[in-house]
């Protein structure tokens, strides 16, 4: 398949530092190796857009379970190092595993809900977390049997399907920037302070981008995240408590609440989690396969599913949680043109060294909410945006695709728009999981769709009569 216009073949001719096209027998640009400088450079942009949502989900269940401040910083900890496990899983891997692609891999936030309500059915929350983790190794394990059989609905996901979902991937991805530039909470208005950071931010990103040539513009998102934060200094918006308690070294102690304990609810909750985040990978895969020119076939989206299964399925061991793409580094890739996958296996082993180091772990986390908001804002819109570019080559003047897309589009955007949409007992809890991620819901239905109208004989039978 064609690469996405505007991404993987620029409008605009090649500026006079960037790498030369590769010769028809040189490597592809995803299997090159970048200069030292530009390798670190690149790899922690991917690590300052993606920090975020590594450690949210931990911060998150660590709190409703009731740990202490010092027990939060070590699951953190646990979250990054096993974060650079399943990235470096994904980008350099072994055998037949990892999709070897720019790909980042973090915590998932499907799960969240799912392990807030396995907390909420114990005595004690916090006796929760063994029982978390053994129903995680199963789940992983599980997946990564099913990864040869799940792959094959690569098939199912022509253009009418794949950019549906990779422009799903951004339009969802979106409301966290928004919740970011509200500083964590999105109920609330954003404060004035806030806006003006965010939007300072963004002005920088895209002064940036205009301006500077070859690597500088590469990089324009790292460069806006540092300017954004010496911004927000003299606004006192920049918190630098978390450096003052954090510990230069520590590793993440295997089964440190407890060995795993093995329950059928819980089990079955988060197997419907692994499926969700299986289907969203491979949607990610997709996309990210048409940014850099290389598409994902069903034998590397197969290696793919099968790094983030035995990432799920080992995080446990070191206090970690189910793992899943993140599709936040998918439009970094895009807007950066920067495709070696080398720079994203840097930045799994920069999440590494930072599971390792609460106190280097903790200068990333300095940079201000609202300034990330603004910096993400570029970031999933250009997923969006990419999404688009293939929904333009689907064909959708013809009516069929044109329907498939904008139900599906509706469908998925219900549970951005209201988050208690589903908030009925009426519906099942597993099922719940997989309404509230627009991703999956989304896909789910542009699949459907698309057999129901072009892979059956309804509509042949029905012009027939």
């Amino acid at each position: 398949m064609a690469a996405a216009p505007g991404f993987t073949e620029r409008d605009e001719p090649p500026e006079e530092d960037e790498p030369p096209a590769a010769p028809p027998d040189g490597p592809h640009p995803v299997d090159r190796l970048p200069t030292p400088g530009r390798l670190l450079a690149t790899g922690f942009q991917h690590v300052a857009a993606s920090y975020a949502g590594v450690v949210a989900p931990p911060l998150v269940i660590g709190a409703y379970v009731g740990l202490s401040p010092a027990e939060l910083a070590f699951l953190v900890g646990a979250s990054l190092f096993t974060a650079g496990f399943a990235t470096l899983l994904q980008t350099v891997g072994f055998w037949k595993v990892g999709v070897r692609l720019p790909f980042v891999n973090g915590v998932s936030f499907a799960g969240v809900a799912p392990m807030l309500a396995i907390a909420d059915a114990q005595h004690d929350k916090r006796d929760a977390l063994p029982i978390v983790y053994g129903a995680v190794m199963v789940a992983g394990a599980l997946g990564f049997l099913l990864a040869p059989w799940f792959c094959k609905l690569v098939r199912f996901f022509p253009p009418v399907v794949s950019g549906t979902v990779i422009t799903l991937i951004g339009l969802t991805l979106l409301p966290v920037s928004f919740g970011w530039i509200q500083g964590g909470h999105p109920e609330r208005a954003a404060p004035p302070v806030n806006l003006a950071l965010a939007g300072a931010t963004l002005l920088i990103v895209l002064v940036l981008r205009r301006l500077l040539k070859g690597f500088g513009r590469q990089i324009a998102i790292l460069l806006g995240l540092v300017a954004g934060t010496l911004v927000a200094l003299p606004a006192g918006a920049v918190d630098t408590s978390a450096l003052h308690h954090a510990h230069a070294v520590g590793f993440p102690t295997p089964f440190h609440f407890g060995p795993p304990q093995f329950t059928v609810p819980a089990i079955v909750s988060m197997c419907v989690v692994m499926l969700v985040c299986m289907t969203e990978s491979t949607a990610d895969m997709l996309a990210l396969g048409e940014i850099v020119g290389r598409r994902a076939d069903e034998k590397a989206i197969a290696a793919g599913l099968r790094a983030d299964t035995l990432g799920s399925a080992v995080s446990p061991l070191f206090n970690g949680f189910a793992n899943s793409a993140f599709a936040q580094n998918i439009g970094l890739v895009a807007i950066t043109g920067v495709r070696s996958r080398f720079t994203v296996a840097a930045a799994g082993l920069m999440f590494v060294l930072l599971g390792l180091s609460p106190a280097f772990a903790s200068l990333i986390a300095v940079v201000p909410q609202p300034v990330l908001g603004g910096a993400g804002i570029v970031l999933f819109g250009t997923v969006a945006a990419s999404g688009i570019n293939v929904l333009l080559t689907a064909g959708l003047e013809r009516g069929d695709n044109l329907l498939i897309a904008a139900t599906s589009l509706g469908v998925g955007l219900i549970p951005v728009v209201s988050r208690t949409f589903y908030a009925t007992s009426a519906i099942p809890e597993t099922l719940k999981v997989i309404l509230n991620s627009g991703v999956s819901a989304g896909c789910l239905t542009a699949v459907v769709l698309n057999l129901a109208f072009h892979h059956t004989g309804i509509r042949r039978t029905v012009r027939g009569g």
